[in-house]
């Protein structure tokens, strides 16, 4: 079953997405359609992407580790001297 989309656009946007389309070979509705599908895959597989960038970034970074009760110690010692 197919389902009709109405996007209203400017005179200046519906131009150019015209032109694309004839630069493509294409209908203006093929062109808008395989916009819309490789918008939706860029969104789909942007946020792995996302998440590895922020993985990296992180890890670039040097954070104290150790044994989770003596940092805790630590911190409570650093609240008691404030």
């Amino acid at each position: 079953m197919s389902t009709r989309l109405q996007v209203v656009l400017g005179e200046e946007e519906m131009a150019a997405i015209r032109e694309d389309a004839r630069r493509h070979g294409v209908t203006v509705s093929e062109w808008v359609r395989r916009s819309l599908r490789d918008s939706r895959h860029q969104s789909a597989s942007g946020e792995p992407d996302r998440k590895l960038a922020a993985v990296r970034a992180a890890i670039r970074h040097s954070f104290p580790t150790g044994d989770i009760k003596q940092v805790l110690s630590e911190i409570e010692k650093g609240y008691e001297t404030s």
